[in-house]
């Protein structure tokens, strides 16, 4: 019994006190003479900062090499081929215009990862004197596709006036992954004469390969020819519409012998609604 009224008293004791104290609180918020709180930025000295050491100039290459320089890069042509292969084509890139005769060589070695890491390394050179051999390279039935196709492409940024025989080559390839690559290619080539290949590809048995077609000429011309559904076409469709591009381009062919005048451009023919 005693204990039970001890417990009571504590009970009423704490609620007495929380009562006190929070009576007392609210009625010290409720002066008038109580000093006001300002947030303010502490001092702050950033940590110091580390030392910074510009980077050295790479060693430029030499204006002419020696016979002991040639030799070294020769021997590097088969690394192309391997682990060590980005130091390779780093070296190679370093030396510029020297490299393009060996890099050429490597045009013709076996091992279609070495040619395609030469037509890499000339790419990055950018030494237009690679074209003829890029082009030939291009053009050889017995590459594999993907060197081909990287060769193109290499030759259209390095010059694309020179690679027009290419592309009328390619685009009649047996392979569809040749001629979609021809036709991506063309709409680089700003020239007259890649036209009339691009329309001859628009009846191109492989869909994607006669939409891209289609996507080129527009990108030259302007010209998306009138709306159909290519997405569920037919190699029949197509040939009885590449008769409009034909049509269009034998009315305005002689326009291209001059510079066009600046307009707005037209809607992609992949965004028309055919629905």
């Amino acid at each position: 019994m005693i204990q039970q009224l001890t417990r009571v008293l504590q009970i009423f004791s704490c609620f007495a006190l929380v009562f006190f104290f929070a009576n007392g609180w609210v009625l010290a918020g409720q002066g008038e003479n109580l000093t006001k709180l300002y947030l303010v930025q502490m001092p702050f000295t950033p940590p110091p900062q580390p030392d910074f050491t510009p980077g050295e100039d790479a060693t430029p290459a030499p204006e002419k090499l020696n016979e002991q320089e040639q030799e070294r890069l020769g021997s590097l042509l088969p690394l192309l081929d391997g682990n060590q292969e980005l130091w390779a084509i780093g070296e190679f890139v370093h030396f510029g215009k020297h490299s393009v005769p060996h890099l050429l060589k490597a045009l013709k070695m076996p091992g279609p990862r070495i040619r395609f890491n030469a037509v890499e390394t000339l790419s990055m050179i950018r030494d237009s004197s690679a074209v003829p051999a890029l082009v030939e390279l291009a053009l050889d039935p017995k590459e594999e596709s993907k060197v081909r196709s990287h060769a193109l492409r290499v030759a259209t940024r390095l010059d694309p006036n020179e690679v027009i025989p290419a592309i009328a080559g390619m685009a009649k390839d047996p392979n569809s992954t040749i001629r979609n690559t021809a036709v991506f290619e063309a709409r680089y080539v700003h020239r007259k004469e890649v036209l009339p290949i691009i329309i001859g590809v628009i009846p191109d048995p492989e869909k994607y390969v006669s939409i891209t077609a289609r996507d080129s000429f527009w990108i030259l011309t302007r010209f998306s020819g009138p709306i159909h559904d290519w997405e569920i076409s037919t190699p029949e469709k197509r040939k009885e519409w590449a008769k409009e591009w034909w049509d269009w381009w034998e009315e305005n062919k002689n326009r291209f012998d001059r510079k066009a005048a600046p307009g707005t451009s037209p809607e992609s023919p992949a965004n028309m609604d055919v629905s």
